[in-house]
C-alpha cells in the first residue's frame, strides 16, 4: 500500500493456531503475511490451557514484538490481529485481540469487518447497565455472548453471533477452545488450514503459504467452527444469506498471492487488465504501467490483451513509512514522490498507460499523472481496472461519506479533466464480474459491488449512516 497517498484502507487481518506449542512465534510470522491489511496496531492472545496472555501495541508488527515478548507468550494456541482504524478510532484499548476475564473464565475475541448494527446493540446493552472499555464495535460482540442465558459457551456465541448484522470475520479464544464465525454473507475472507497437527486460520492464505501450512478449504458464510484438543467441530450460527464477498479484496485488499474463496487475486486482477483493454479499444501507446503494487497484476493483463509493452514506470519506496498530511501544497506533493517515483527512461517521450486498481478523492491519480508528465510522458491514459466508486461502504473500508468518492459527483469526462489524463477509462461492472470469474450462482457471482452500484447485501442501520447519506441505503 502507499498509506495516505492512496485513499483506501481496509479494517483488519486475523491469523489464528491451535495446537501448536511455538504459537506465539507463528502467530507472528502469520501477521507478517498479513500486514498490508493494517498498520496501526497489531497484538496477540495466547493461552497456555490454563489462562489467557496478551502482548500487543501500537505500529506494525515489527514495531510491537521481539523476541523476549513472543518468548514469554508461552501456550499452545493464540489468535492474532493486525488493525487499521475505521471504527472506534485509534488508541492502544482498540487494538485487538481484546481479552476479558470474568469469574466464569477468560476469553479473547479478534475481528475484521464492520457491524452496521453495532451502535444500535451497544445503545441496548448500555442501558441494561454494560460499560464498554474501549470504542470498537467488537467489544460488542463479547457483551452479548456474556449477556445471554443459553447453556454453554458455544450456544452463547450462536447466540449473539445471530444478533449481528454486516460484515465480520470473527476468532474467539478461550483456555479450552477456538471459535471461527464468518458473517451470513461471507462479506470478508476467513480460511482454515493445518500445520502438521495443528489448525491455522487466516484472513488470506498468504499467511498458510509463509509458515509451511496446508490450506483446507474457506469457512463458509453463517459457519461456526469449534476447535479443541479433540478436533474440530462444524456447526452454523444462521444460515446463508446472499452471498456478497467484498469485490475490492479482489480488486486491491488481498495479496496476489492470496486465494479468496478459491480464486486467485494474480490471476483476477490479470483477467481485469484483460477485459479493460477490451473495453478501450483504440488507446494508442507505447507502455504500460501500473500503479505499484496492487495494479501491477492488472497492468500485466492490459500489456498482454492490447500488445503494448509492459515496463515499470512507476517504483513504490518501500522504506518511508507513514508520511503525515503536510500544511502546504508543496509538501505534500514532496510526500507523494517520496513513496512513488516515475522511471524517467521508460516514460520520457512515451504515450504512457497508466493502469490503476481505483478512483476514489482523485488527488493521487492527479499526482501520479502530473508526475508522469514532468518526467517526459507526452500523453498519460488512465485505465481503472474496477468501476467507478460512487457509494460509502459499511462494511469495514474507510469510505463511510461519498463526499470522499470523486464519481459521486462527477462523471468520467469530468473526472478525466480533474486528474489531467488525456483519456480515462473504467472497468465495466460486468468486466468486473466476470474477471473475478466466482463459481456461485448468487447475484454478480457473490459479490458485494455495493461501492460501484449502491446495492447493499444487509439492512444498514440509520445510526451507521452520516445524515446526507440516508437516501443511498433507504
Amino acid at each position: 500500500m502507499l498509506g495516505e497517498i492512496r485513499g483506501l484502507n481496509e479494517e483488519c487481518g486475523v491469523f489464528g493456531i491451535w495446537g501448536h506449542p511455538d504459537s506465539a512465534h507463528i502467530s507472528y510470522y502469520g501477521l507478517h503475511a498479513l500486514q498490508h491489511r493494517g498498520q496501526e496496531g497489531a497484538g496477540i492472545v495466547v493461552t497456555d490451557g490454563d489462562a489467557l496472555r496478551a502482548v500487543k501495541g501500537e505500529g506494525l508488527v515489527n514495531d510491537v514484538f521481539n523476541e523476549e515478548k513472543l518468548k514469554s507468550a508461552k501456550g499452545n494456541a493464540a489468535i492474532a490481529h493486525v488493525r487499521y482504524t475505521t471504527a472506534g478510532g485509534g488508541g492502544i484499548e482498540n487494538v485487538q485481540p481484546l481479552l476479558f476475564r470474568s469469574s466464569t473464565g477468560s476469553m479473547a475475541i479478534a475481528h475484521n469487518g464492520n457491524l452496521v448494527n453495532a451502535n444500535h446493540l451497544k445503545q441496548h446493552l448500555e442501558r441494561s447497565g454494560n460499560i464498554f472499555n474501549s470504542t470498537s464495535d467488537t467489544e460488542v460482540v463479547v457483551h452479548l455472548i456474556k449477556k445471554s442465558k443459553k447453556p454453554g459457551l458455544r450456544a452463547q456465541v450462536k447466540e449473539a453471533l445471530s444478533l449481528l448484522k454486516g460484515a465480520f470475520s470473527i476468532l474467539l479464544i478461550t483456555k479450552d477452545c477456538m471459535m471461527i464465525a464468518r458473517d451470513r454473507n461471507g462479506l470478508r475472507p476467513i480460511s482454515i488450514g493445518k500445520l502438521g497437527d495443528a489448525w491455522v486460520v487466516a484472513s488470506e492464505t498468504c499467511a498458510f503459504d509463509l509458515i509451511g501450512a496446508e490450506y483446507v478449504r474457506d469457512v463458509e458464510p453463517g459457519e461456526l467452527l469449534v476447535i479443541t484438543n479433540n478436533g474440530m467441530e462444524e456447526d452454523r450460527f444462521a444460515e446463508k444469506e446472499k452471498r456478497a464477498m467484498c469485490a475490492m479484496e479482489y480488486v486491491y485488499f488481498a495479496r496476489p498471492d492470496s486465494n479468496v474463496d478459491e480464486i486467485n487475486i494474480h490471476m483476477a486482477r490479470k483477467r481485469m487488465g484483460k477485459r479493460l483493454a477490451q473495453e478501450c479499444k483504440g488507446i494508442e501507446a507505447d507502455v504500460v504501467t501500473g500503479v505499484p503494487d496492487s495494479s501491477i497484476s492488472a497492468a500485466i493483463g492490459f500489456a498482454e490483451e492490447a500488445g503494448i509493452p509492459y515496463e515499470l514506470g512507476l517504483i513504490k519506496h518501500k522504506y518511508t513509512g507513514r508520511t503525515f498530511i503536510q500544511p502546504t501544497q508543496e509538501l505534500r506533493e514532496r510526500g507523494v514522490k517520496m513513496k512513488l517515483s516515475p522511471v524517467v527512461q521508460v516514460v520520457k517521450g512515451k504515450r504512457v498507460v497508466m493502469v490503476d486498481d481505483s478512483i476514489v478523492r482523485g488527488t493521487t491519480s492527479r499526482r501520479i499523472v502530473t508526475m508522469l508528465k514532468e518526467a517526459g510522458a507526452t500523453e498519460v491514459h488512465v485505465v481503472i481496472s474496477s468501476p467507478p466508486m460512487k457509494n460509502p461502504c459499511f462494511y469495514g473500508i474507510d469510505i463511510s461519506s461519498s463526499e470522499e468518492l470523486i464519481a459521486s459527483s462527477k462523471k468520467v469526462e469530468e473526472i478525466r479533466d480533474a486528474i489531467g489524463a488525456d483519456s480515462l477509462t473504467f472497468l465495466s461492472d460486468e468486466g468486473l464480474v466476470d474477471s473475478i470469474s466466482r463459481p456461485f450462482d448468487d447475484e454478480n457471482g457473490g459479490l458485494c459491488m455495493a461501492c460501484f452500484t449502491g446495492n447493499y447485501p444487509t439492512e444498514i442501520y440509520p445510526d451507521t449512516v452520516l445524515p446526507h447519506e440516508k437516501e443511498l441505503v433507504k
